[in-house]
């Protein structure tokens, strides 16, 4: 049966393992906007009446969540998943006989993990790096409990809107990689056979003096274009004047906007299957 939507991206995933690979030493030096979207990410858990037993964090990078995690969580077995061997040897620091953190180098796409063996899954802006939103979903429904639930954010298609629109002064070529709408991401978790799926979003902006400060904070946390679509080789000297003279359109009061579309969702291993039948396209959305 063909698939209603499109939840798919054309990513080269080796590409984003060596992206964040090298990336692992300078990660938490530029990740500001990483840690404040999961700090937000781990305050809806209060709302959540849940003692999980078993916890993963997934796209966990060098395991600050995951650490979190642990700590909200004692009782609980918390495993900190990344595609990028470095960031796990960063994430090793942070385990203690306490509050220990058991590493996995895994992909998000095709989870270590027993039928029916996860409490919680969590996962704070990785999830824009899977190129089949399907196949995600579909093995988190398999690894969760009945019962257990995933809670996630990612980025929605109006994130670097600016850096977007100046490339495209410049030139025709795939610069930033298409990032998929909410409402197409709540279609994949229902199609998966999750239930209850409740999606909001929230508009960020972070400012910088200039848009080189911006695209080293990119090339810091290893958000680079990994599309396969994207350039490859070294860009021009004359490319990049043309660039940033596009982006100084934005300056204001001084500075220059990078914009973010912040996507959060969560949903439910059902523990009867029926209850996930109902596509979401028939609940109002606002």
């Amino acid at each position: 049966m063909p698939e209603p939507f499109i939840a798919k991206q054309r990513l080269d995933r080796e590409a984003v393992r060596r992206s964040f690979s090298a990336a692992a030493d300078s990660y938490d030096a530029f990740a500001f906007l990483q840690r404040e979207v999961g700090t937000r990410m781990l305050e809806r858990l209060d709302y959540i009446r849940a003692e999980p037993k078993v916890i993963v964090d997934l796209g966990a990078g060098t395991g600050e969540h995951t650490a979190a995690l642990a700590k909200r969580y004692p009782r609980a077995r918390t495993y900190g998943l990344d595609l990028a061997e470095p960031m796990l040897k960063k994430m090793r620091k942070r385990s203690s006989w306490r509050r220990p953190i058991r590493p996995l180098c895994a992909d998000i796409q095709a989870l270590p993990f027993a039928d029916n063996s996860v409490d919680l899954i969590f996962s704070s802006l990785a999830m824009q790096w899977c190129e089949a939103l399907q196949t995600t979903f579909t093995e988190f429904r398999r690894v969760l409990r009945p019962g257990g639930f995933v809670l996630f954010s990612t980025f929605g298609p109006d994130t670097l809107t600016e850096l977007r629109q100046s490339w495209a002064m410049v030139d025709e070529r795939e610069h930033v990689h298409n990032f998929i709408d909410m409402h197409i991401i709540g279609d994949a978790m229902m199609q998966a056979g999750l239930a209850e799926p409740v999606m909001d979003v929230e508009n960020l902006t972070l400012t910088y003096k200039s848009v080189y400060d911006l695209m080293r904070e990119l090339k810091g946390i290893g958000a680079h274009n990994v599309a396969h679509g994207r350039q490859r080789g070294l860009t021009g000297r004359k490319r990049l004047q043309a660039f940033e003279q596009a982006y100084e359109k934005f300056r204001c009061d001084g500075v220059v906007p990078a914009s973010y579309e912040v996507v959060y969702g969560h949903a439910w291993a059902p523990v009867n299957a029926q209850l996930a039948s109902v596509s979401i396209e028939s609940l109002q959305r606002k």
